[in-house]
């Protein structure tokens, strides 16, 4: 007689079922409520089909849409199956590739046939159309296991050339997966949800098309891609497009536009042209982080930005980050010489793609006591990476950009009091520059990595007893752990902003790093006269300034606050007779600090505060003639809820210079 399973349940209960049981039927049995309500289960932590039978004695977790995180993966690698299925209904030959799961929803890329050409955005309403026949269907979706030369010969005989290559290169000790929804098939690993049905056709939109190249290489074919948006239900979709919608009008590529603050152009692939009011946010916010980072115990140094490839070698980021990197030869022969420039005995240079091994080799300078610990060595360096085309966005992601990067030399037993301190100077600066809502996640060890698993132990858990001496490990801060997803070299915790429409930005980052200093051979003479290796912790607060700069253009809109703004106050002039007493006042303005500019253009006044309102001015100081008489202003301060005074120049000086002190600067 085959021995009952036995089931443990989140709430410590334990149930003995039947081999071949399966978390369905658990469901079931436990109530009809949550039978209808569960979506999938989690078997021994695994996410699993509900259908799936339970192999031997297990946890068991049923999922339903109050898992949000989990529900949403689920119907969003769903609702990508079935748009693949209604593609290949709609349009016979095309072939299929890929469709995970996104953020905020899904893709799948097609080989659409030559005959019918690339797919395009007009071709979304009638595959949403068929999209929503195919949930209506309720087709389960069912899994089958398959042999590896099972899955080649059917899908060679149906055609699909990348899917029958793709799974000859799948590891040969996996389980093979199909799953089936009707007479329809897909290779999968899953899991899925019990059928079509599950979904709410009413909750998912196709957004747009773009080309994709096969397997992410510009040497394979073009594929094409359809993206979508998938949701739980429709009340969440809506929310959604409305954030789309809020998304676009603060688009930091079309608020720069119109502030002139930078632009971008095919001449300079992935780097930014600032103009002179974008370059003024960014001195100012410069300004800020260097009398926080001084203010702190940092001292600033700068460092080469062209190095040895052996040093990129020697510390471990030529293996991994080669691809990336842009390389140029240490001597270039002249026009004589018939040998190529990057021939493969030539000594080779490399931009540098960050900072640390520079910052490890100033500390090797001179010997370094245990009472000269910590040392904390800042930089805003220039860094270079070569990102592929299709990956630029604006100033959000680049190939040139500025790090407000830092590294802290410490010993083992400063560790934890380097990182709360870290996480309260990162708290402080987020609040100053208006993000009161932010998220801590700790990156676990990948697998594939530099150390010893005692070396990842320590580092991790450091980072664990940090946050929670900060106080920061709590609902509260999102606390999360990230399985896989810490850097080749050290754990980190990762810090996430959420904007003013609810969009997450991971931007701050801090690693505590045994490997690097080993690797470049940093050390420092102990308590015991010995030599000791120190604990690097990289550590940053904004990220790049570029992205944080885009990202605080988006949060807020373009409306700046006014220490950040480029242009602080505008004088316009209504009429000519007014002039005098408009550059008056911007020479006031301009002699305590203000960046103040004058209209005394022969315009209607109308037209100038619509003008400086898109520019995002905040503050339009209108004059007249009784202005001018009475040696008072008109201030309107940008928004729509903002009401017009009559103040005196006096007051109004010094209101606008209470505004645009920086926060740290200001009376506590």
């Amino acid at each position: 007689m085959t021995k009952p399973f036995q089931i443990r349940l989140p709430d410590g209960s334990v149930r003995e079922v039947e081999p071949g049981t399966t978390p369905a039927d658990i469901a079931a049995a436990i109530g009809p409520g949550l039978a209808k309500a569960a979506l999938a289960a989690r078997v021994n932590g695994e996410l699993r089909d509900l259908t799936r039978p339970i192999e031997g004695d297990a946890e068991l977790a049923l999922v339903t849409a109050r898992d949000e995180k989990d529900a949403l993966e689920l119907v969003r690698h769903d609702y990508a199956h079935v748009l693949a299925e209604a593609v290949q209904n709609l349009f016979p030959g095309t072939q299929i590739t890929f469709g995970p799961a996104t953020e905020d929803g899904f893709y799948y890329d097609f080989a659409p046939s030559p005959e019918r050409g690339p797919f395009t955005d007009e071709d979304l309403p009638a595959i949403e159309a068929e999209m929503r026949r195919v949930i209506s269907q309720d087709a389960p979706l069912v899994r089958e296991v398959w042999t590896r030369d099972e899955v080649r010969a059917f899908f060679e005989k149906t055609g699909e050339r990348f899917k029958a290559e793709w799974v000859m290169e799948l590891p040969e000790h996996e389980t093979i997966t199909m799953y089936r929804s009707g007479e329809w098939v897909d290779l999968c690993r899953g899991p899925h949800l019990a059928s079509t049905g599950k979904l709410d056709p009413n909750a998912f939109k196709l957004t747009r098309v773009s080309g994709a190249y096969w397997r992410g290489d510009q040497k394979n074919a073009m594929l094409s891609r359809i993206y979508g948006t998938g949701w739980l239900n429709k009340k969440q979709l809506d929310s959604h497009l409305v954030r789309l919608e809020e998304a676009a009008k603060r688009d930091h590529r079309r608020i720069g536009a119109e502030m002139d603050l930078f632009h971008l152009q095919s001449e300079a692939q992935g780097s930014v042209f600032w103009h002179p009011n974008g370059y003024i946010v960014w001195r100012a916010l410069e300004a800020y982080m260097r009398r926080r980072l001084d203010a702190t115990g940092y001292r600033e140094v700068r460092t080469p930005q062209l190095m040895d490839a052996r040093q990129w070698e020697q510390s471990g980021h030529w293996g991994k980050y080669r691809e990336n990197m842009f390389v140029v030869p240490d001597e270039i022969p002249s026009t004589d010489d018939e040998a190529p420039i990057l021939s493969g005995d030539a000594d080779l240079m490399a931009l540098k793609p960050m900072n640390c091994p520079a910052h490890v080799l100033i500390f090797r300078q001179g010997i370094k006591s245990y009472r000269d610990l910590p040392i904390r060595m800042a930089e805003f360096g220039c860094c270079h990476r070569n990102e592929p085309h299709g990956a630029l966005h604006g100033i959000m992601r680049v190939r040139q950009f500025t790090q407000d990067d830092a590294h802290i030399f410490c010993r083992e037993d400063q560790l934890i009091d380097e990182i709360r301190e870290f996480c309260d100077l990162l708290d402080s600066v987020y609040r100053d520059l208006g993000f009161d809502n932010y998220a801590i996640k700790l990156a676990l060890r990948p697998d594939q990595r530099f150390g010893s698993d005692a070396d990842w132990d320590k580092a991790e858990q450091i980072l664990r007893e940090a946050v929670h001496a900060a106080g920061r490990d709590t609902e509260d801060y999102g606390w999360e752990e990230l399985p896989g997803e810490g850097a080749f070299y050290a754990p980190k915790l990762e810090f996430h902003l959420r904007d003013a429409i609810g969009r997450t930005w991971q931007v701050g980052t801090i690693q505590a790093d045994t490997v690097l200093p080993e690797r470049l051979d940093a050390s420092y003479v102990g308590e015991d006269g010995q030599r000791h290796r120190p604990v690097m912790l990289h550590r940053a607060i904004l990220g790049t300034f570029e992205r944080f700069i885009g990202i605080l253009i988006e949060h807020h809109a373009g409306r700046f606050p006014a220490w950040l703004a480029p242009v602080q106050a505008v004088v316009a002039t209504i009429v000519s007779d007014a002039d005098d007493y408009a550059e008056e006042v911007v020479r006031t303005l301009r002699a305590a600090g203000i960046r103040a500019e004058a209209d005394l253009r022969n315009e209607k006044i109308n037209y100038k505060v619509r003008e400086h309102s898109l520019k995002k001015v905040p503050n339009l100081l209108v004059i007249g003639k009784r202005e001018a008489e009475e040696r008072t202003v008109a201030l309107r301060p940008l928004g729509v809820d903002a009401r017009q005074e009559v103040v005196s120049l006096d007051a109004v000086v010094a209101r606008l210079v209470a505004e645009a002190t920086p926060p740290d600067l200001r009376p506590n």
